[in-house]
């Protein structure tokens, strides 16, 4: 069994995220929380986004028409409950003014009575923030330079992407978990090479990938693919 490590210094988010497609609640309309609504639209989703300031909402409905994008002050918990906040799966709060109304957003979209959120990612401008955001139930916080809205947006509707390495501006390698409509089947009868148009470089469990795996191997779910195309064929490739 050979190794087929990428390099520590790429994007690697967490190990496997849960995929949530029900719709998405950006809070927040700084540019790191629009570039997150720019990414989820791009990828179809449905995004719904608020701010309290009327300026940065009329500034997104020019930029993205198609995006619901409502004033709201996000401390209210009936204003966030009116406005649907708490019946999404997945809210990214992206607030970067104010620590105390982050921690509020985050909390009410959290432990709201009625609240249907499963997964709130929160945006941390420090140590401490990140640590307050914690213990109010921030599934997940990040710091906006350390990951790009942008690159956010696409995690969320990629669930099953794990790392990835950019060749070129047209072409990656990327590491994915295997998709369930992959389990049971072989390299060879998946043929990814013609149906998807990627060539398979690793595949197996997390600490024992083949390199080059004979097309006889039988891919298990919560395995790992190593692949490489072009952006629009790994993008294509199934998600769950």
């Amino acid at each position: 069994m050979g190794q087929f490590p990428l390099p520590s210094s790429i994007w690697a988010p967490q190990t496997k995220r849960q995929g949530l497609a029900e719709g998405y609640a950006v809070i927040g309309l700084g540019r790191f929380g629009v570039a997150v609504c720019e990414e989820l639209v791009r990828w179809g989703a449905e995004v719904l986004a608020l701010d309290d300031n009327e300026r940065a909402i009329d500034d997104l409905r020019q930029l993205e028409p198609s995006i619901e994008a409502r004033l709201v002050d996000c401390t209210d918990e009936e204003a966030m409950r009116e406005a649907g906040v708490l019946q999404v799966d997945t809210v990214v709060v992206a607030i970067a003014g104010s620590i105390e109304a982050s921690i509020t957003a985050t909390l009410i979209a959290k432990d709201a009575p009625g609240s249907r959120v499963k997964q709130v990612i929160a945006r941390a401008t420090s140590d401490i923030h990140m640590k307050m955001l914690q213990r109010v139930g921030a599934d997940r916080v990040v710091y906006p330079l350390k990951m790009q809205g942008q690159r956010l947006g696409e995690e969320l509707v990629r669930p099953n992407l794990l790392e990835r390495l950019e060749l070129d501006a047209e072409h990656s390698i990327e590491e994915i978990l295997v998709p369930s409509t992959f389990a049971g089947q072989s390299l060879r009868q998946l043929n990814l090479r013609r149906n998807h148009h990627v060539t398979v470089l690793a595949a197996g469990p997390q600490h024992s990938f083949t390199v080059n795996p004979p097309g006889s191997q039988v891919l298990q779910e919560g395995e790992r693919l190593v692949v490489m195309g072009s952006k629009e064929s790994l993008a294509a490739l199934p998600q769950e």
